[in-house]
């Protein structure tokens, strides 16, 4: 049975004329991808909201870690190694399913998107640089032609210009509080490699391979840092 109400809800082909209606639609002002005003800032040259910068950061992050490791790209199962790829697997594909419901039915024309963003950052270029020309020292202390040119020549003398300090001199005391830093540097790795050499997987063979390039960095560092303190005391 057919009602007014029905009637009124669907055209004759049958379409719901009342989700047109309410469809979602990008305006200036609103996040490109899901069309929210809550808290928009740029990102990635776009305007995002800020659920949608807090999910696409979480991505990135899962897919650095996947990638710097050598891992299996993000998405599919969630079968690691670890759980910390586990982790970071979960947490991508959380992040990008949350994206995948809020996203508009159609996303907007980039060059209405750039188009809207124009005058704001035009506006935040000549905010900029009337803030630069009030705080710069010519705009707060104009310079008197008429004492300068009053005074005696003697009077206008320049000073001699003070002789610049040394730089070549090494601070010992800097030097020694580096190299310091550096070797609890160095227990700290020693002891994160004798950890992730007791485990086994494609990711703990990385981390074990990260670990001991940061290593030899340090070792280098500190080799360097004795050649100046030997240089220094000569």
């Amino acid at each position: 049975m057919i009602d007014a109400h029905t009637l009124s809800g669907r055209s004759e082909t049958g379409t719901d004329i009342d989700a047109i209606r309410n469809i979602r639609r990008w305006s200036p002002g609103q996040c490109v991808w899901c069309g929210s005003d809550d808290d928009v800032d740029m990102f990635r040259n776009e305007p995002r909201c800020a659920l949608c910068r807090e999910k696409e950061t979480i991505v990135d992050d899962a897919r650095k870690f996947l990638g710097m490791y050598g891992l299996r790209p993000l998405g599919g199962t969630l079968q690691s190694d670890d759980d910390e790829e586990y982790e970071h697997r979960l947490n991508g594909r959380d992040a990008r399913r949350i994206l995948n419901e809020i996203r508009l039915p159609e996303l907007p024309d980039p060059a209405a998107v750039r188009k809207a963003i124009r005058p704001r950052a035009a506006g935040v270029v000549a905010a900029a640089q009337l803030e630069e020309q009030q705080s710069s020292p010519s705009a707060k202390k104009p310079v008197s032609v008429s004492s300068s040119t009053s005074r005696p020549a003697a009077a206008r003398k320049s000073t001699p210009a003070a002789s610049p300090a040394r730089t070549d001199t090494v601070d010992l005391a800097q030097l020694e509080e580096r190299v310091k830093g550096l070797l609890e540097q160095l227990d700290t790795v020693d002891a994160q490699i004798a950890l992730v050499g007791e485990a086994s997987g494609l990711a703990a063979k990385a981390r074990l391979k990260n670990l001991e390039n940061q290593k030899a960095t340090v070792l280098r560092t500190l080799a360097a840092l004795e050649k100046a303190r030997i240089a220094a005391a000569k």
